[in-house]
């Protein structure tokens, strides 16, 4: 983990963990494409924490920048959660939400996706933060 407590996704963000040492996500699954063999991708944005973002869910008027910890969208290559994360390209996400504009995709997920706290006590240890999303323990 580099100095300064972040962790990075594979280069292409920072995502800071919050206080309690763990990394809290929102997990979209997408819709996929109008071909049966169109398999949905899943995007990830990181937040500041479950609390900040039920928080703005009730009062919408809440900055987006005091809730999410980037304006980055990643995708897992179709793995879930838990995939190797990079960057959501501008044509992923105009084909998902009809639009790559950062603060209307950003409401989407947050508003529609499932929250992922990484400091949960989840089975199977240790996780690599940078490869995962989930907390590292000790």
């Amino acid at each position: 983990m580099p100095a300064g407590g972040s962790n990075s996704q594979k280069g292409n963000g920072t995502v800071k963990m919050h206080k309690k040492g763990g990394v809290t996500k929102v997990h979209y699954k997408g819709k996929g494409g109008e071909k049966s063999s169109d398999h949905p991708e899943d995007f990830i944005v990181f937040v500041d924490s479950a609390d900040e973002l039920r928080e703005w869910k009730k009062d919408s008027t809440k900055p987006l920048v005091e809730v999410v910890n980037s304006f980055d969208v990643f995708v897992t290559g179709k793995h879930g959660n838990q995939g190797e994360m990079n960057r959501a390209s501008k044509g992923q996400l105009e084909a998902e939400f009809g639009t790559s504009r950062d603060d209307d995709v950003m409401k989407i997920i947050l508003q529609q996706g499932n929250i992922i706290e990484g400091d949960s006590k989840e089975a199977g240890g240790n996780r690599n933060v940078a490869n995962s999303g989930g907390s590292v323990r000790d």
